[in-house]
This record gives C-alpha cells, sequence and structure tokens, in this order.
C-alpha cells in the first residue's frame, strides 16, 4: 500500500520505519528535516509537505503532539487535505480530545478525506516492537481498509465506534495507567520511608490481587531508577488535561484522575517533563524529605 507518514518523532519514527519492512511504500514529511534522515534511509519518499505526502499516498498518518499540530498538518495551507484526492484516508493516530477530533474529521468530510482516529499505547518500546495497542474510532469501512497498515504497527487492534470513539478509549487508558503510576510510586515511597525493601514488596504483591503490568514493568523500572524517557511526563501531562478538559465538558467527577493530574502538574513544574512517567517516584521522595531520608 502506498502511505504517507507525518510526524516522525520518539514514536512516529519507528512506526513508520515498521511499515517499510511490512513491504508498505511509505511517503514521508516531518517539520524537523533531520527526523526524516532515518526514514529516508530505509527507502522513503522525501515530501517537502504534507500535502505533497496526500498527493503521493492515498492514505497518511499522522503522528503528532497535540489537536492544534493535527489541524495544521491536515487542514492547513499545506495539510493533507490541500493534496488529497476525493475518498482519502487520513488516520490521526496522535493522542488528542475526542471532540477535537469528531470536530477535524467534520471539516475533513467538507474536503472529501475520511478521518479515522486510532491513538496508540505503548511508548516507545511498543513503536519499536510493533506492539502497540491500537484504539480506532471513525468509519468501518475505511478502518477495515488501513488494518494491515495497522498491524504492521501493533499487536492488539480494536474498533471502538465511531468518530472519537478511539479517542475516548485512550483517555481511558491514560487514566488507569496514570492512576497506576501514581499508585506504584505511593507504594514504593511507603515501603521505603517504613524501612522495607520495595523491591520485596512488589515481589510480594505481583503474586496476589494487586498485580498489574504496571505493577510489574513500571515498577521495576522505579526500582532500578531507570527514568529514561518510554512516555515522557509532559505528554502524559498533556493526555491527563484532556481527560480533565473532557470531565469538565461532560460535567463529571473524576476524582482519582484529577489528583493525577496534579501529580503530572507537580513533574513538570519541577524540571521531571522530559523523564518517563514513572519519575513521579521522585515527585513523591522530594515531598516526603527525599529518597535517602
Amino acid at each position: 500500500m502506498d502511505v504517507g507518514f507525518i510526524g516522525l518523532g520518539l514514536m512516529g519514527r519507528p512506526m513508520a520505519l515498521n511499515l517499510i519492512a511490512a513491504g508498505h511504500a511509505v511517503h514521508v514529511w516531518s517539520r524537523r528535516r533531520e527526523s526524516m534522515q532515518p526514514l529516508l534511509a530505509a527507502g522513503a519518499g522525501d515530501c517537502a509537505s504534507a500535502a505533497e505526502v496526500a498527493r503521493r499516498a492515498a492514505v497518511t498518518i499522522s503522528m503528532v503532539a497535540d489537536a492544534p499540530d493535527v489541524e495544521q498538518v491536515t487542514l492547513g495551507a499545506d495539510g493533507v487535505a490541500a493534496g488529497a484526492a476525493a475518498g482519502h484516508i487520513h488516520v490521526d493516530m496522535s493522542t488528542i480530545a475526542p471532540a477535537a477530533a469528531q470536530a477535524i474529521a467534520a471539516r475533513l468530510a467538507e474536503c472529501g478525506v475520511t478521518l479515522v482516529d486510532a491513538p496508540v499505547s505503548g511508548g516507545e518500546p511498543g513503536a519499536v516492537a510493533a506492539t502497540l495497542t491500537i484504539m480506532a474510532g471513525g468509519d468501518a469501512a475505511a478502518f477495515e481498509r488501513v488494518l494491515p497498515l495497522f498491524r504492521a504497527m501493533g499487536k492488539s487492534v480494536t474498533r471502538i465506534g465511531g468518530s472519537g470513539a478511539g479517542q475516548v478509549a485512550k483517555a481511558c487508558n491514560q487514566i488507569l495507567t496514570g492512576v497506576g503510576v501514581a499508585a506504584v510510586a505511593e507504594a514504593f515511597n511507603f515501603a521505603r520511608k517504613s524501612g522495607v525493601d520495595a523491591a520485596r514488596v512488589r515481589e510480594a504483591l505481583l503474586g496476589g490481587f494487586a498485580y498489574s503490568r504496571i505493577l510489574e514493568n513500571h515498577g521495576q523500572r522505579m526500582l532500578e531508577r531507570n527514568f529514561k524517557p518510554g512516555f515522557k511526563a509532559w505528554m502524559h501531562h498533556k493526555d491527563m488535561r484532556i481527560v480533565m478538559g473532557e470531565a469538565h465538558r461532560l460535567g463529571l467527577a473524576l476524582p482519582s484522575a484529577a489528583a493525577t493530574a496534579q501529580m503530572f502538574n507537580a513533574m513538570v513544574g519541577s524540571g521531571l517533563g522530559e523523564d518517563d512517567s514513572v519519575a513521579m517516584l521522585k515527585v513523591l521522595e522530594n515531598m516526603s524529605g527525599g529518597p535517602d531520608a
């Protein structure tokens, strides 16, 4: 399949490389030309704009930071809509607000472009290994058409429902993972301040009802104090802002999510935004006298 890829950062670059490895012809554009070099070296087509990407491919994919970026690369002067032929499918794999995805989908539809919102979970390791969890919303026929692309990038692919439904699922994912990271960090900090080996606590908890992938994987990284980003804290901070914005819009009480959003606020405010989200442990330690207090 001829496919265009827009946005070649921490996640987008390995995702696009996996499409090439699966045999798809990939055409790329990024605002930072240096981000394109690994793709060009792997045989990707070199494009000067998102519009040119859309002219070369019947399906385009974007993986950018937030809704304004999605709007710019799809509906801007040199965006996808400017170069797409009628019947074009655009897949946005960024994490944005469900309402924003629905609004962008409506505007693209006026230009003859169908939007599939398909945010992902799995971080950089999942992007590299092509084991991402992909949550999609939008037209069922368009989803089926791009399913081979999803299968080249992920191991779990689910169409949730109509436009914006993928983003709703991703918001739910970020609530669960964010609250989970906060809970593990609190538990480990509590254990250490109580004079108990947090590694032994984790070992015991993995055998009971407290088991979770977050305790297993993120917990191990906390024990190792490995805060190298697989998913940067500022990105989870942005995602929790989306969650709370939707909660306000819908009039929902999300108390655990709200408390976790505040912890991510503290992370970014204290200069930990570029660290992995598991560095929340450092915030809690600092609030209680430091890791060795």
